[in-house]
């Protein structure tokens, strides 16, 4: 057994076996996407940054319920409201902590007026600390921005339930 071992390690037995590995590879088509140029396709199912959601005529969905608050597991959701003349209940402040929250969907789940809504949208960055701090104003600027690619999301999702 010793013996065996010598002169495998003396043939280079296993650089000859590596070496065949990588020829084997070498001319087969690459899988590798260039990034920046390419993008490759997302999952219907897939989760990305937050946006909240107005009516088409102008006003904004949340009624501050405080449920997407109440059910999220990361505690990244902080939501403080004020009764307004006619009665109904609006949030003054809706923040999402970006550094914490871990894109379970369940503010999405939980939201009974379809207001906070997580988009296909995942190529953001911050460079200081408040940059991924989204507040009500940044969340309902991406929703506008974001509308129509939302709204289609949700007539395909309506179809599969």
């Amino acid at each position: 057994m010793a013996i065996f071992n010598y002169l495998k390690n003396l043939t280079l037995l296993e650089l000859l076996k590596g070496l065949n590995l990588t020829a084997q590879h070498l001319f087969k088509p690459k899988i590798t996407v260039q990034y920046p140029e390419e993008k490759t396709p997302l999952s219907a199912r897939f989760r990305g940054h937050h946006a909240l959601r107005r009516y088409p005529n102008g006003e904004e969905r949340c009624i501050a319920c405080k449920l997407c608050e109440a059910v999220c597991p990361a505690l990244a959701i902080t939501i403080e409201a004020e009764p307004r003349e006619d009665g109904s209940r609006r949030t003054i402040r809706y923040d999402i902590d970006m550094y914490k929250c871990i894109f379970c969907g369940f503010c999405e789940e939980a939201c009974p007026v379809d207001a906070i809504v997580e988009t296909r949208k995942f190529e953001y960055h911050g460079e200081k600390r408040n940059d991924l701090i989204m507040t009500k104003e940044k969340l309902l600027s991406i929703g506008d921005e974001l509308e129509i690619q939302i709204e289609a999301d949700r007539t395909k999702e309506s179809v599969y339930r």
